[in-house]
């Protein structure tokens, strides 16, 4: 298996644990970016740490989605006392929106030998709506720009 298999493998693993630890059925693009922020030693990470977006941020900006999406349809998480997510015992499936930002990862880069960490949290963030995007908001993140960075370190990024 080649490096790029092994980190992908590792990512969609690591968002496999995020999903089971908030008790979702299915992987997300926002597990994946945890997973990414947890990976070390990748430029997809740099970025992201470069931005104040470690794992532990990100999962407080998640949290913050969490409550403000609640909010803008009334309800409102000092109100009551949300009992911890249910843990399903089987494996979540991958998502719809985690195989598109995959995908989106995939074309960005020339073919396979060319994919790099960076590549994957490029598909992530490219796009409009979702948890992501709200979340990085909510977080001050400047999307456009983590995106911007992460092109840059492509043509640098070797295994």
């Amino acid at each position: 298996m080649s490096a790029i298999d092994h980190y992908i493998q590792a990512i969609l693993v690591g968002g496999g644990a995020e999903a089971l630890e908030d008790g979702s059925a299915a992987i997300e693009p926002h597990h994946l970016l945890l997973a990414i922020a947890a990976h070390e030693g990748t430029a997809a990470q740099r970025v992201l740490l470069a931005a104040g977006l470690g794992r532990q941020a990100i999962r407080e900006a998640l949290d913050r989605e969490f409550e403000h999406s609640l909010g803008t349809v009334g309800v409102s998480l000092a109100s009551y006392d949300l009992p911890k997510p249910s843990r399903d015992p089987k494996l979540p499936k991958m998502g719809a929106s985690t195989r598109l930002a995959l995908e989106r990862g995939f074309a960005a880069a020339t073919g396979k030998k060319d994919l790099r960490p960076a590549h994957l949290l490029l598909g992530i963030l490219d796009t409009e709506i979702g948890t992501v995007p709200r979340a990085l908001a909510l977080a001050g993140a400047d999307r456009a720009g983590l995106m911007a960075r992460a092109r840059e370190t492509l043509p640098h990024e070797s295994w």
